[in-house]
């Protein structure tokens, strides 16, 4: 199942608040994206103003950068992580309704519902 786009924002966003010298590659492995898709959000971001980059390298032969949240996107990150819980707690209500109707459907049928337990 793809990521969605926000899911991806928050994602991202979570990732460089807890590693902000973290590499584009390392934030690609972790979010479960390719490369090209998280340079793509990425500059999306920085667009937006949530996120700046700087470079902190203190050898002349190495390149540094750092992403660092702005206050913009420290604000975007908190309602986009509300909206996105809010958004899963839709969806597991939904799942959990449907598995109540079809445990009452096979029990009408007289046949045993599975219990949930995996062996």
């Amino acid at each position: 199942m793809a990521i969605q786009p926000d899911e991806l924002q928050v994602a991202i966003l979570r990732q460089l608040q807890d590693a902000p010298q973290a590499s584009q590659r390392e934030l690609a492995r972790a979010t479960g994206v390719s490369l090209g898709k998280l340079n793509y959000a990425l500059r999306a971001l920085i667009d937006k103003g949530w996120v700046k980059i700087g470079n902190f390298s203190r050898n002349p032969d190495k390149l540094g950068y750092a992403y660092l949240l702005t206050p913009r996107g420290i604000e975007a990150k908190a309602r986009l992580t509300r909206d996105f819980l809010a958004r899963k707690m839709r969806e597991y209500d939904q799942l959990r309704a449907e598995i109540e109707r079809l445990q009452r459907e096979v029990a009408a049928a007289g046949e045993s519902a599975p219990t949930g337990k995996r062996g």
